[in-house]
């Protein structure tokens, strides 16, 4: 992460704690789970020359705002944090402000692009149905489990086929990684 990206966040606390953690980090608040047009339009804007990194919170609401502006910038930055590692003290929220300084380092150290897909990846869609990782009814659990390991957030089968392929996982790492969460 450099002083010149762009970290948006969904709160003011967010940034309170990434800033214990960088002082001088840029940040975007998106103000809760809506994210405005104006908003959009200047992250669009300040894309072409900071690069963007999401750094929303492990919930629906998160995803949706990453979502929304993966669709506008799709060459923005993911930061992901594990929902374990992001639960208030009284285990009632989850959030970024409530993570460890430390968490919060590694989740920004750990950022990925989206579009970068590998083109010599093996692991297809089929893939993903022979490992049961989608159309069973426990796939989303596995998938979560997995996505948890590799700190990635919490997608759906496409998101997820796309974010392992990003990472450029290799199928046999993936099979293991099953078996480990089994």
């Amino acid at each position: 992460m450099s002083y010149e990206d762009i970290i948006v966040v969904e709160g003011n606390h967010d940034v309170i704690k990434i800033k214990k953690a960088y002082p001088n980090a840029n940040c975007c608040i998106t103000n809760g789970s809506e994210i405005s047009i104006e908003t959009i339009r200047y992250l669009k804007e300040m894309s072409k020359l900071h690069r963007i990194i999401i750094f929303t919170d492990p919930d629906s609401p998160g995803e949706k705002i990453r979502s929304e502006i993966l669709k506008e910038i799709p060459n923005a930055l993911n930061a992901f944090i594990r929902k374990k590692d992001s639960i208030s003290k009284n285990n009632k929220k989850v959030g970024v402000e409530h993570a460890s300084v430390l968490d919060i380092r590694k989740a920004l150290d750990g950022i990925y692009n989206s579009e970068i897909v590998i083109k010599e990846s093996n692991i297809t869609l089929n893939d993903l149905y022979d490992l049961r990782l989608i159309g069973d009814k426990n796939s989303a659990i596995l998938r979560n489990k997995i996505s948890d390991i590799l700190n990635i957030g919490k997608p759906n089968s496409k998101q997820f086929l796309k974010r392992i392929n990003s990472l450029g996982l290799k199928l046999d790492k993936l099979k293991e990684l099953i078996e480990e969460v089994k």
